[in-house]
């Protein structure tokens, strides 16, 4: 290793990196190579044809230089023969110059399919890149997505979707400009192979030295992964139709404005001290290698004078010398950027690294889901506690839901009544005690034909920006083509009464994201929401708060269309008013995350405990 590197190597161990990690080495950086293997295998599986014919047009093309050098040697040379012979013939110089012109045109078109096949294999590869990115997603937990630092990972990963396809055509690049010089050495070595070494000399500083910058800018860019995604939300926020009326009256935009600029510009000092001092070294090590390299020119034009090598054979060596420069300055640089490459490509695998915590290994058989339920679900001494949190969600909860029940949740806020629904649903699993349903633990059922048989709407329920008919398609995605059944789930939602206003009717797109798009109140909002309960036609319903937009009466008519629609199924209530909880067989009362009572409404009125003095509250303040 050279004195250079490893005064690098020194400076890089001393100064920590902007995530508080110790900075790369050269050697990690090298080491960070190791990723290219199986990238380069998930390129091939993108499109085999395509890779390997991008693959040929490359080994034709690194031939050509040197044949073009070839070439224009015996041309000069020719040239100086004719010169010598009065009268001789033009036809071989002729012959000489139509190959020169072949070989460019061939050289041309190569470069041009090469492009395209690059082009055409990029986005093949990105394509598939995002896909395979929202199919690991989808695959995760609930509670990861709930951690800023999966957010972190994914940030990175969905950033790599789109760049890593750049990587692609250095990393061939790279192998077509190394097997380029290989027959270019071969001339330069046979002349002086010291030249050789010179051109090294010339070029290896100014490799370790882009090295160097290019991991500083690495390590500052992975570093500031959670600001670059705050800084995404500040602008989202403050320029924003969602956002908009909180924006105004709140006066809110010079707050927002302002924790951009300090964390911009914060990033921006930072990385215009990199870029300085990366400018800077850049143009002393230009300076080492543009030395190098006219010492060797000098040193061949000095043969030439002497005779030692013909006027033809200077062209060549002091082209070939060029164009090796040329190349071995682009591979290195190169090389610098596909190991940076590599390390963010770390990034990229570390996502698909994850695994989710619930589910069963594929080499053990699960039950079979009871169609239809017989017994209900059971909670045993059940508890929870989101991951790295210190604070119980759930504690010691032990009740019974029985099948074809209506059980309503009562709690304040915070309670605990969207953990137990998420716990019922499977999207967490009990940090303590279990879940039993028709006496078997949930564990030993597959969560994803569990999930197809319950149906929740949650009061965080998403508006996805599509049509009227996708929007309800959403509760069974695979019946977005049934019209009857969509149009069915309207009706029993009250949706359909939305829809009938809308100018495009089924067909028209909801939310102002794209052209042509409406937007819905939150009641309408909610009335196409609960049509994907009903698309779900499952065995377990459950309502958490879905109903909170809605007025009184309107609210009242959704859960009583809600009671004569799930005669005979399993549900689940959450709501804050006690006329729509009423309705329910039983009331199960939380707080705190624990059990406090259960029982029907007139029992729970008559113990006088919990239940009765939120139920007394409530009606105090309509009198």
């Amino acid at each position: 290793m050279s004195w250079l590197s490893k005064k690098i190597e020194k400076i890089s161990a001393k100064r920590p990196r902007p995530d508080g990690k110790p900075a790369l080495s050269v050697r990690e950086r090298v080491s960070a190579l190791k990723n290219l293997p199986e990238f380069l295998g998930l390129i091939w599986e993108t499109s085999p044809t395509l890779t390997l014919g991008n693959i040929v047009l490359r080994l034709l093309r690194a031939a050509l230089p040197v044949a073009m050098l070839y070439v224009a040697r015996l041309i000069l040379d020719s040239i100086i023969g004719l010169a010598r012979t009065p009268g001789a013939s033009l036809t071989p110089i002729i012959g000489l110059v139509s190959l020169e012109f072949g070989l460019a045109m061939l050289s041309d078109v190569l470069g041009r399919g090469v492009a395209l096949l690059d082009s055409l294999l990029g986005d093949l590869f990105a394509n598939r890149s995002s896909i395979r990115l929202m199919e690991h997603a989808g695959q995760l937990d609930l509670d990861q997505f709930e951690n800023s630092a999966f957010y972190d990972k994914l940030e990175r990963a969905r950033r790599q979707t789109l760049s890593r396809t750049v990587l692609m055509s250095q990393v061939l690049s790279q192998a077509q400009d190394s097997i380029t010089m290989v027959f270019l050495a071969v001339g330069l070595a046979a002349f002086n192979p010291w030249l050789l070494l010179l051109l090294l000399v010339a070029v290896v500083p100014a490799f370790l030295g882009e090295s160097h910058f290019n991991e500083r800018s690495y390590s500052l860019v992975h570093g500031w992964t959670p600001e670059r995604r705050e800084l995404d939300y500040l602008r989202q926020t403050g320029a924003s139709d969602e956002t908009a009326k909180e924006v105004k009256i709140f006066g809110l935009s010079g707050f927002l404005i302002e924790r951009f600029k300090l964390l911009s510009d914060e990033f921006y000092q930072k990385n215009k001290s990199l870029v300085v001092r990366r400018a800077g070294w850049g143009a002393l090590f230009a300076a080492v290698g543009a030395g190098g390299y006219y010492a060797a020119y000098v040193y061949i034009i000095a043969q030439a004078v002497r005779g030692t090598i013909s006027i033809g054979q200077l062209t060549f060596l002091a082209g070939s010398f060029a164009r090796m420069r040329g190349l071995l300055e682009g591979i290195l640089s190169r090389f610098s950027s596909v190991a940076e490459g590599a390390l963010y490509l770390q990034d990229f695998f570390d996502f698909f690294h994850l695994q989710p915590h619930i589910g069963r290994p594929e080499d053990q058989p699960t039950r079979p889901f009871p169609r239809p339920i017989r017994e209900g679900f059971v909670f045993e001494n059940v508890g929870f506690q989101y991951r790295g949190g210190t604070k119980w969600a759930i504690r010691n909860l032990s009740f019974t839901l029985r099948a074809g029940e209506k059980l309503a949740l009562v709690g304040e806020n915070g309670a605990g009544k969207t953990t137990l629904v998420k716990l019922l649903a499977r999207l967490y699993d009990p940090t303590e005690g279990r879940i039993l349903l028709d006496g078997h633990d949930l564990h030993d059922y597959d969560p994803a034909e569990l999930r197809q048989e319950i149906g929740v709407i949650f009061q965080d329920f998403v508006r996805f920006q599509l049509s009227a008919s996708q929007n309800l398609a959403v509760g069974r995605i695979e019946e977005k083509e049934n019209t009857d059944r969509i149009q069915t789930a309207a009706a029993q939602s009250l949706a359909d009464t939305v829809i009938q206003k809308l100018p495009g009717g089924y067909d028209q797109m909801i939310g102002r994201r794209f052209a042509g798009g409406v937007d819905l109140s939150g009641g309408e909002w909610q009335k196409i929401a609960l049509g994907r309960a009903y698309m779900r036609d499952a065995q377990l319903l459950i309502l958490d708060e879905p109903t909170a937009a809605l007025d009184a009466r309107a609210e009242h008519e959704v859960f009583q269309r809600f009671a004569d629609l799930t005669q005979g199924k399993t549900a689940v209530l959450i709501s804050h008013r006690f006329s729509t909880v009423r309705m329910a067989d039983r009331i199960l009362v939380i707080e705190n995350g624990q059990f406090v009572e259960i029982g029907s409404h007139e029992e729970l009125l008559a113990r006088n405990g919990r239940y009765s003095e939120l139920f007394a509250l409530q009606a105090a303040g309509y009198r």
